[in-house]
């Protein structure tokens, strides 16, 4: 059994707590359950969460767990005692991680020294000036640097429990829960912290079904016909409410979509950039190419280079 303590650091923010669901849903699809999970605390007793109520734990003491992870909390000071407890911990776990601003505890234990990381996209200033010999990464939902882990904030958190199901269970299992958690899609680490999609806001169900349905099909030619037919309406007319309803064209939007899953890839993959053109639904490299400029101001051979400079440092 895989024990798991996750470090409850007041006032500890929800979706912690929501993360470890993914291991609560891989127990549920197990005979025999993987994962026993505890929550601790620096002095133990009834931890103050950021909604108001309070969890119980137990206090940290001389235990031992194969995995340690550390809360999000509102705040970014680590009490001294707390973060000489988390190193000492930390020595003995197999694999140690953190959700959004769990990682400066992590960073004042020193365990982040020299090693790339990642936290919510609000407080990586914060971080940097803090802690600069950390290498941060800005658009990761997580990132692992041997043993540990970082989590940017909120539903990043999940992505990264759902890697570390993976890696001790099998990608079949850890797709197993997702489906089960009722997600749209599992995220790779590399994914952008703040997708494209959220400037969209489509005030309709119809268009919200063809975005759904875009994404799971990027790989396809994804005409305006075709987009227009699940719709249920006819090209112009869908045109004309697309427009409407996301302030863009369709081809501009889906190419955003495709820009996004290929960026992804290239950071977290090894693919060719040909495979990943593909994949994600450019016709071809060249055209991949002209795409990822046009969103980002750079070539993939630019982000891929960068990615690989990282991790080889």
């Amino acid at each position: 059994m895989i024990t798991v303590g996750l470090i409850a650091v007041p006032p500890m923010q929800l979706m912690s707590l929501a993360a470890i669901t993914v291991l609560q849903t891989a127990n549920s699809l197990a005979d025999r359950p993987p994962y026993r999970v505890e929550l601790l605390s620096e002095a133990g007793g009834l931890v103050e969460t950021s909604a108001g109520f309070g969890v119980d734990t137990r206090p940290l003491g001389d235990v031992h767990f194969d995995t340690l992870l550390v809360s999000a909390f509102a705040g970014t000071a680590v009490p001294a005692s707390l973060a000489a407890a988390v190193g000492n911990l930390a020595s003995d776990a197999r694999r140690v991680g953190s959700f959004c601003t769990g990682a400066f505890v992590l960073a004042a234990a020193g365990l982040l020294d020299g090693r790339r990381a990642t936290t919510h996209w609000r407080h990586l200033p914060m971080l940097e000036r803090a802690y600069p010999g950390i290498r941060l990464l800005r658009d990761r939902l997580y990132v692992s640097d041997g043993k540990f882990w970082t989590a940017a904030g909120m539903t990043a958190g999940i992505d990264m429990m759902l890697a570390f199901v993976e890696a001790d269970l099998g990608e079949g299992t850890a797709q197993a829960v997702a489906e089960r958690m009722v997600m749209e899609r599992r995220r790779l680490g590399g994914g952008m912290q703040v997708s494209d999609l959220l400037t969209l806001q489509p005030k309709t169900d119809r268009i919200e079904t063809v975005l759904a349905f875009a994404k799971k099909n990027l790989k396809a030619p994804l005409t305006v016909a075709q987009l227009a037919g699940v719709a249920h309406l006819s090209p112009r007319q869908f045109s004309r409410a697309f427009n409407a309803a996301t302030g863009q064209s369709p081809a501009k939007v889906i190419e955003r979509l495709r820009v996004e899953a290929g960026y992804a890839m290239i950071i977290a993959s090894r693919h060719s950039l040909d495979t990943i053109a593909a994949e994600t639904g450019f016709a071809d490299r060249e055209r991949m190419r002209r795409a990822f400029v046009r969103v980002h101001g750079r070539p993939p051979q630019d982000l891929r280079r960068t990615s690989r400079e990282l991790a080889a440092a």
